[in-house]
Formats: structure tokens, sequence, C-alpha cells
């Protein structure tokens, strides 16, 4: 479904405050709690703040297809793979957060520059079919809150794993 222009910027607005949330979120992260994961599967905090870099550069390739092509085709990955094949661990977390921080002031720029009628275009998504500039407003505006708290909730784990 389009969005109006308010509630548009108000995606824009969320997007934008991201970085500074994932940011923060990390900086509560004891340092010894950093790489620690709390489960089978789960991430560490300093692998989210990895995924969130990759996703970014991603996100933004995504949303310029979806509103410069045609019918363009969003192509979905296997976040875990990237984790395990670009070894997470070994990339430098502030050079993460640098790409972030980037990445989403070039896009939030970009996007608040574009005229009514540059909006409300769609493409088509390789796992889950029709894909909006809606659809990734929502997912995106959100993307980093998701992860600030998964890494607050890996400090909770951490905090209470040896109780």
């Amino acid at each position: 479904m389009a969005l109006g222009t308010s509630e548009r910027d108000g995606y824009l607005m969320r997007y934008g405050s991201g970085p500074a949330l994932l940011r923060q979120a990390w900086s509560e992260v004891p340092i010894k709690a950093r790489q620690w994961r709390p489960g089978e599967g789960k991430w560490s905090a300093h692998e989210v703040v990895v995924h969130c870099a990759d996703s970014e550069t991603y996100g933004a390739t995504r949303i310029r297809l979806v509103l410069a092509e045609k019918e363009p085709l969003i192509i979905g990955y296997d976040e875990n793979k990237w984790a395990e094949a670009f070894d997470y661990h070994g990339h430098d977390v502030e050079l993460a957060f640098r790409t972030i921080e980037t990445v989403r002031s070039n896009t939030v720029t970009m996007l608040r520059r574009l005229p009514e009628e540059a909006w409300n275009r769609a493409g088509r998504h390789s796992e889950s079919g029709p894909y909006s500039d809606a659809d990734w407003l929502r997912i995106y505006s959100e993307h980093l809150e998701i992860h600030a708290r998964q890494i607050r909730r890996n400090i909770q784990a951490w905090n209470e794993r040896s109780r």
C-alpha cells in the first residue's frame, strides 16, 4: 500500500535516527560480552553490527532499484551464511558503524530530495513477491531498531548467564 507524504516522512525520520540507536545499544555492551553469543545459532552483538553494515549497503541498492528501474528483481540472501562466509567476528566493528552511518546518511538525503512523483514504485522480491518503496521504508526504518533491541537482549542474557 502506498504511503502518504506525512507517513513517509515519519518512516524517513526513523530511518535517519537508526544508526544512533544502534551505536547507543553497542556502547552499553560490556567489552567482554561483545563477541559472546547468547546461544547456538545466535549472533553476538559484534555480529549484529556487522550484519547491519552489510544489510545497509544492500538495502541502499534495493531502494534505488525499486525507485529507478522498471520492474526490478530484488534478490534475497541468507544473512547467516553471510555472517559465516565473511567472518563477522574478524570484521572491524567501527568500520561497520561508519558504513552504516554513511550509507544511511547518503540514502536518507537522496530520498528526502525526491519529488512526490518519484514514489509509489514496486518490483519483486525473489523470496517474498511484490516489493514496493513503502515495503522498503517499513522494513528499513525499523531494521536498526530491531537490532538495537537484539543487542540489549544479548546484554541481558550476558548479565543473567551466571545467576
